[in-house]
Formats: structure tokens, C-alpha cells, sequence
């Protein structure tokens, strides 16, 4: 299963470029994370970043670009118009998939400790992790901003933090950790300077003035233009179209236009299908008409995408899967070679075979690239069976048997994988030895590929028989010894094929 939580920290700086790249840097260095936007503003003296990655991944990435923060960023000479606290403002974990909202809120709880040990930031958790009421908002906290911050942290119970030291950072302030669900950080620009407008709205709108449902809203002026400046907290409740329309007539009343509107960061695809669908007065959900939407949903999952799945905490996908991938892979080589070849004239004579072999590689890709998802399938049908209740001894005896079943599953899953494995190899050293001269390498790779998927699926034999009687487990278990013995030789022959070539070359 996937699992993937974002991040989207906020750091006290929006012009120097040194530091944002240093922030770029810290954050994509762990494996795994992948930074999704920056924004930077210079007005607000502000940057956002939006990464996605595992919890563990995301948690040390967000650590690394908090350490860039407090020996980059120096508050006390900072100046903007969005209020701050700290070098790193607020750093919010939100669940995107194979997470929940409370794994979110120990992760922000075990990154606010550490952040307090090892950096000396005092931390303030939030939202969804908050541990007192008045500190689930964020504008609660951050009131007073640095300066008045660095007077009270210490001397007010109020404002003692969560983790770290009851002082402020002298630099780098303090900062709120938490959990929350999507947020979007939306601004309207009035077709005026009048600064008082935004904040009348700003006022009217926001929940905590009794307005609109998950809002928080300032007013200020950026650039020339009074600027309705909005975190929409749950777009669920309150989406930007809503709130546009809210804007826009509380505007007009006052004889005002809109001049622009602004998303700040990423917001999910629903907040703009919600706006299309109220705009157009569509019956129906507007995605269900995406051309964009159905072409993913046909693709399947990216490679990107499964790499880290292969990489995450989670036990499956793991080397079986892998050793199917392999093979994929080479099968995919050697019908790249037999392309090659049965194209050229120059190899007219093996044009029929070399066209059989192509269509071979390709329904061996094809089926290698099903076992990599059975396999991952058959791994969490075993861990379904040592789950099952053993209280009676009928449950017990049920239970064995339906270890023994899915044990068996999985073994017979990685041998399906050596047997086609088997077979690249086979393919490839006959490509290397008549095909294409100038594709011999490749034909090699393939052989060197599917040879670790016979390898990999025989561990996984072994290793899912281990667990079985041996009358059961023997017969699949000397299979697989058969079929590594078999494409150890094949691969043997296709490396010597390869080196001579190369010498030759």
C-alpha cells in the first residue's frame, strides 16, 4: 500500500535566492521526498514549500530545511507583511494516502520533540495535534508575532511551549508543528489601495467574527492593491469558490471590483472541479467528464511512484515483487534487440526469428509485469492468515490451514517468476549471440537483469516454503533450484558472448 503524507512548511523568507536554494537543497536530499512548488513572495517576505514523501521521509526532510532555516534566517532584521514567529513559521504534515490524521499528529509530536532537543526552537504543536484548545489556531499562537513572542515565552504559563526550551530562539524564534487536513492559502486583490476595505471584509468573513466556516482572513496592502489575504482550512466546508463569491459581493457593495485573485502553494483538484461544476451548473461531479483524470486513472501508478512504495515502511511490494520487475525489464531489453534486428536487412536471414522473439520478450513482459503486483498480493494473503482468530482449537487448526494455502500461494507466485525469468534468459543470449551487434550490450543487461529475477524469485521460494511441510515444499523448491541452475548457464554464456564482443568492438 502506498503511503504518502505532504508537508508544506513556511519559512520567514521570500528574496534571497542563496537561501531558498538551501532550503531546496535540504529538503530533496532524502531519498524518497519529492519536492512538489516553492512559492516566494517578496512582499510577504515569505516562501512555501510543498513536498510529498513517506512519514519518515517527509519528517527528516522538513528537519533538514528547519536546520537551513535557523542558521540562515536572522529574525530580528526581517521585515514583511505576513505576520511570522519564526525562521520555519509552521510546519503542517497532512495525510494524502495510506495515512491517517493520527499518525500525522504523532509524527508532528515526535518532530516537535526533536526539534526541540537538537535545534533549541521552542515549539508550539497545532491544529489537529494541538494539546491545549486555544492553540488548535494558529493566529492564536503566532500572536504578538516574534517580538512580542520573545517578551512572553518565559515569563507567561500561557505560552509555555510544547517542546524545547521556555525561551525564545534569539534568531530563528519559535515555530507551530502540527496536523491538518488540506489547506489553501488563497488571496483576492481588490481594484483598490484601501487597505481599511480588505480589513472590513477580512473581518467579516473569518470564522472566529462569526463569517464563513474554516476561514482566517486579513486584510493588507501588497503592491499598490488592497489584498483580502485567506488560509481556507478545509475547502470541504469552505471552498475558494465560495469564498470568491463572499469577496466579490461585499466588494461590489462598496462600489469595489476584484482586480485578481492568487492560490499560494497546491491545492487539490476538487476545489477547482467544485468551482467549475457551481459556475457551469453541472447535475454531476465535473471530474467524471476529465479527459486528464480517466487517462490517469488508465495508467496505473507511476514508476516514480512504485519506487518509493518498494522503498516505504510497508513490507509489500518487496524482493519478490522486485525480482518480477527485473525480469520485466530484460524481457522488455530483448524485444528492443529483436526489433532492431528483424528491422535491419542487413540481418534479413534471422528476420523470422528474431520477429518470434520479439513477440515471445513481449508476452513475457507483459506476464512478469502481473507477478509484480501478484506478488505483492499473495505476501498480504499470508499476513491475512496468521491474523485469523486462534482462541478454539477448531480456530487453531483452521488457521494452519489457511497459513499452509497461502503459503503455498506464495511460493508458486515467485516461481511463475523464475520460470519466465528462465526464459528471458534464454532469449537474450540468443539475441546476444545472432542479433543486432550494435544492441549486444543491451542483450547483455537483459541477461544480467533476468538473471537476479530468477535468483530474487528463488529466495522467495525458499523462504515462502520454509514455513510448509516438506512433501509440499521440496517438489517447488527443487523447481526453483532447477531453473537458477538452468539460467545460471545461459547467463554465463551470454556474458562470454558479450565480452568477446566487446573486445572485438
Amino acid at each position: 500500500m502506498t503511503v504518502i503524507v505532504e508537508c508544506v512548511p513556511n519559512f520567514s523568507e521570500g528574496r534571497d535566492e542563496a537561501v531558498l536554494d538551501a532550503l531546496r537543497e535540504a529538503i530533496t536530499s532524502v531519498p524518497g521526498v519529492r519536492l512538489l512548488d516553492v512559492q516566494a513572495d517578496t512582499a510577504h517576505h515569505r516562501s512555501v514549500f510543498t513536498f510529498l514523501g513517506a512519514p519518515e521521509a517527509a519528517s527528516e526532510a522538513a528537519f533538514r530545511a528547519m536546520r537551513v532555516a535557523r542558521e540562515r534566517i536572522d529574525l530580528t532584521r526581517h521585515q514583511g507583511e505576513h505576520p511570522r514567529m519564526g525562521a520555519t513559521d509552521v510546519v503542517p504534515f497532512i495525510p494524502v494516502e495510506g495515512v491517517t490524521m493520527d499518525q500525522c499528529v504523532e509524527l508532528a509530536r515526535k518532530l516537535g520533540e526533536r526539534v526541540g532537543k537538537e535545534l533549541e526552537i521552542p515549539v508550539f504543536l497545532y491544529a489537529r495535534a494541538a494539546t491545549r484548545p486555544e492553540r488548535e489556531s494558529l493566529p492564536n499562537i503566532r500572536k504578538g508575532q516574534f517580538e512580542g513572542l520573545r517578551e512572553q515565552i518565559g515569563k507567561d504559563p500561557a505560552k509555555t511551549p510544547d517542546f524545547g526550551p521556555n525561551r525564545i530562539h534569539p534568531t530563528a524564534g519559535c515555530t507551530a508543528i502540527g496536523a491538518r487536513p488540506f489547506l489553501v492559502a488563497y488571496n483576492i486583490y481588490l481594484d483598490t489601495d484601501d487597505v481599511w476595505l480588505a480589513e472590513e471584509i477580512a473581518k467579516a468573513i473569518r470564522t472566529s467574527s462569526g463569517g464563513l466556516p474554516a476561514v482566517q482572513a486579513k486584510g493588507f496592502e501588497v503592491g499598490g492593491k488592497a489584498q483580502v489575504s485567506m488560509n481556507l482550512l478545509d475547502i470541504d466546508v469552505t471552498s475558494p469558490a465560495k469564498v470568491f463569491a463572499e469577496v466579490s459581493e461585499r466588494a461590489a457593495a462598496k462600489g469595489v471590483g476584484i482586480h485578481r485573485s492568487e492560490i499560494v502553494g497546491l491545492l487539490p483538484e476538487r476545489a477547482v472541479f467544485d468551482a467549475a461544476a457551481k459556475y457551469l451548473k453541472l447535475d454531476d461531479p465535473v471530474e467524471s467528464h476529465s479527459v486528464e483524470a480517466k487517462i490517469r486513472a488508465s495508467q496505473g501508478p507511476t514508476l516514480d511512484g512504485w519506487i518509493d512504495e518498494l522503498a516505504s515502511v510497508e513490507p509489500a511490494p518487496g524482493g519478490g515483487s522486485a525480482a518480477a520487475l527485473a525480469g520485466a525489464l530484460a524481457a522488455a531489453l530483448v524485444a528492443m534487440v529483436g526489433r532492431l534486428t528483424s528491422s535491419r536487412k542487413v540481418y534479413a536471414a534471422v528476420a523470422d526469428e528474431f520477429r518470434g522473439i520479439t513477440e515471445e520478450a513481449e508476452r513475457l513482459r507483459l506476464e512478469l509485469r502481473r507477478l509484480v503486483d501478484e506478488d505483492a498480493a499473495a505476501y498480504q494473503g499470508v499476513m491475512a492468515a496468521y491474523k485469523l482468530p486462534k482462541g478454539s482449537e477448531m480456530e487453531v487448526k483452521a488457521r494452519q490451514e489457511a497459513i499452509d494455502r497461502a503459503l503455498l500461494a506464495a511460493a508458486e507466485v515467485p516461481l511463475r517468476t523464475a520460470r519466465a525469468a528462465a526464459r528471458v534468459v534464454e532469449l537474450a543470449r540468443r539475441a546476444a549471440e545472432a542479433g543486432n551487434k550494435n544492441a549486444v550490450c543491451d542483450a547483455g543487461v537483459a541477461a544480467l537483469l533476468a538473471m537476479s529475477g530468477v535468483t530474487g524469485a528463488s529466495y522467495n521460494v525458499a523462504i515462502n516454503v520454509k514455513g510448509l511441510a516438506p512433501e509440499v515444499g521440496k517438489p517447488v523448491l527443487e523447481e526453483a533450484s532447477g531453473l537458477e541452475q538452468q539460467a545460471g548457464r545461459e547467463a554465463a554464456a551470454t556474458e562470454h558472448t558479450v565480452t568477446a564482443a566487446l573486445v572485438q568492438t
